[in-house]
């Protein structure tokens, strides 16, 4: 049975329904649920001409962690406890190592992108299904 239920969210009406999904799964479960948003990082120090690169970086997380607080926010169910991350790396990138960091059961990700050639070129939940340790669930995020 699962324990912590992973969902990425990036603020878009379908990665919302995704995290329905999720918390319904949570709540059959009684599981935690994890609500990761990713953002992009560099490599910038403090130090000079990359200080303005470090405070975009700051920003970036901090878009980040609003985005995920205001979905896990908007989430309740009885008995979920909801908790709310921002990881950096890639979508995919930060599902996996936040699901493998916290030693979730389950990652749940949206099927947005998976018709067409983005089939063939990737997906985040392409990529997550292929690499990631856990299970997978592709949540049906169409209208």
């Amino acid at each position: 049975m699962p324990e912590i239920i992973v969902v990425g969210v990036d603020g878009t009406e379908t990665a919302a329904r995704a995290a329905e999904q999720a918390l319904r799964l949570a709540q059959g479960f009684g599981a935690t649920l994890h609500v990761v948003t990713a953002y992009e990082g560099n490599k910038a120090s403090l130090h000079g001409a990359n200080y303005e690169r470090a405070v975009i970086f700051g920003d970036r997380q901090e878009k980040a962690a609003e985005t995920a607080r205001t979905v896990a926010g908007s989430l309740s169910a009885d008995g979920v406890q909801v908790e709310a991350f921002s990881v950096v790396g890639t979508p995919a990138e930060a599902l996996i190592a936040h699901a493998e960091e916290h030693d979730a059961s389950v990652i749940v990700v949206g099927n947005r992108r998976m018709k067409g050639l983005a089939r063939v070129l990737g997906s985040v939940a392409n990529s997550v299904a292929h690499e990631a340790k856990c299970n997978v669930y592709i949540a049906d995020t169409t209208d």
